[in-house]
């Protein structure tokens, strides 16, 4: 049955990739991750499509190598982005787990083949911009009807998240993630609809009321955080002081490390084994958090602890991608361990940036930091370039968006998930596109 289907993608394809990428689009938030083997899960319909995307592109670079523009080579985004890339190279070659840490490179590649370099072929008008937000949405919006209709028949139960999201995502933290970096874009849609009919802008009304629900039923702290951390970071932008706010709390961080490490004041903070627990209320979930009895939380802190001590030994190049499940272990404290630290599911660090740490370095990690930092300041000059209106709100949504996914990520690994992933890069590659826009905007107008 997939078979005409798929034949007919490739002549779509052939005949206009373009249209194909949108089916792309469309794909991602419902596509699902099967696993093939112990270590190896393929994503679909998405995944496949990527490959075939990942050739177009060679043959769209073979047939004209200066295809890509002037503009997109000159931004400091896209260096950030290519050192990063150098470095993972580096980091592969040199790798504790080799061959996992190919696939991972692999899947790097057509991720950034499919969602930052071909977006500057496709998004060219307001209508593209348009096109993408709706494609993203009406499937996503499918997924969320059928885990909320599961999750009713569960009472709402706390416990019952992971068996309502089921297949849909890789689990409820990566369907909470998805959920709170889109909604961002969906409240900037409300004042774009400003001359529409009615009619739109009660339906985006109503959908702003219920991805507040939506949110809170996911039963993710993280999320919540996220779309308030998001909210600030639109205020910020728009009071040109966006730029302040990485770096004051990457300092407040380095502070905390320096504070907790001296005379290992961090070994204060270590969990009671016997009293952690796995909560089957949210509420208990929440007080828990603030009581360190957690045992999510209390997980992270063991991972984290391992995390530090893991890196001192390969500082430079880390493990390799994927290397911190079969290495951190032996630098695990133990008084840190709680009773889930068997990591059955081979989860990592629960924290992008010492994830990166840890599987590639301090370069790497420090790469990281540096492009929240530039992703950031770049949105906020291209906002207040921008007279258009819509340019200007869209600007604002994907910083927001990029904020929110920014806070996820401080507690996940999940830019390398195929949905949450996806927008990440997505995001920085519309950012970039309208910042061109506005400058392309701003010499006309001059």
């Amino acid at each position: 049955m997939c078979s005409p289907l798929i034949f007919l993608y490739i002549l779509l394809v052939i005949a206009n990739w373009k249209y194909a990428y949108w089916a792309l689009i469309f794909c991602v938030p419902f596509s699902v991750q099967f696993g093939l083997t112990k270590t190896l899960s393929l994503s679909l319909p998405d995944e496949p499509i990527c490959w075939l995307f990942s050739l177009v592109f060679i043959l769209l670079i073979a047939n004209d190598p200066r295809i890509l523009p002037k503009w997109w080579w000159n931004n400091p985004l896209l260096l950030i982005i290519l050192l990063q890339f150098i470095w993972l190279l580096v980091s592969v070659t040199l790798s504790t787990v080799f061959l996992l840490s190919v696939k991972f490179l692999l899947t790097k590649i057509w991720y950034l083949i499919c969602f930052f370099i071909l977006p500057v072929f496709v998004f060219r008008e307001p209508r593209d911009f348009k096109n993408a937000f709706l494609l993203f949405l009406l499937p996503m919006l499918a997924t969320i009807a059928v885990i909320m209709y599961r999750l009713a028949t569960l009472h709402f139960s706390f416990s019952g998240i992971g068996a309502a999201v089921g297949d849909l995502y890789l689990n409820h933290v990566e369907y909470a993630a998805v959920i709170s970096i889109f909604f961002p874009l969906v409240c900037v849609a409300y004042p774009l609809t400003r001359n529409s009919k009615k009619r739109i802008r009660i339906a985006l009304v109503i959908l702003i009321l219920l991805f507040i629900p939506v949110i809170f039923f996911t039963y993710a702290r993280v999320a919540i955080l996220a779309v308030l951390f998001a909210m600030v970071v639109g205020v910020a932008v728009r009071l040109k002081v966006v730029n302040f706010i990485m770096p004051l709390l990457y300092g407040m961080i380095v502070v905390a490390l320096l504070f907790l490490l001296k005379d290992n004041r961090y070994i204060d903070l270590h969990p009671d084994y016997y009293h952690t627990t796995m909560h089957s209320e949210y509420g208990e979930h929440i007080s828990s958090t603030f009581k360190g009895g957690d045992v999510s939380s209390m997980e992270r802190l063991y991972r984290w602890v391992a995390a530090i001590r893991m890196s001192v030994d390969r500082p430079l190049t880390g493990y390799g991608p994927h290397g911190f499940v079969y290495n951190y272990k032996p630098y695990a404290v133990t008084m840190f361990k709680t009773f889930v630290s068997n990591n059955r599911e081979h989860s990592t660090t629960h924290n992008y940036f010492l994830y990166m740490l840890t599987e590639q370095g301090w370069p790497a990690m420090l790469l990281y930091a540096l492009l929240i930092i530039v992703v950031f300041a770049q949105a906020q000059n291209t906002y207040h370039r921008f007279d258009d209106r819509f340019y200007k709100y869209c600007t604002l949504g994907l910083v927001m968006a990029f904020a929110a996914s920014f806070v996820n990520n401080f507690f996940s690994e999940l830019i390398e998930t195929h949905k949450a992933g996806a927008l990440f890069y997505l995001i920085i590659a519309l950012l970039m596109i309208l910042r061109q826009r506005s400058l392309e905007l701003l010499h006309s107008e001059s």
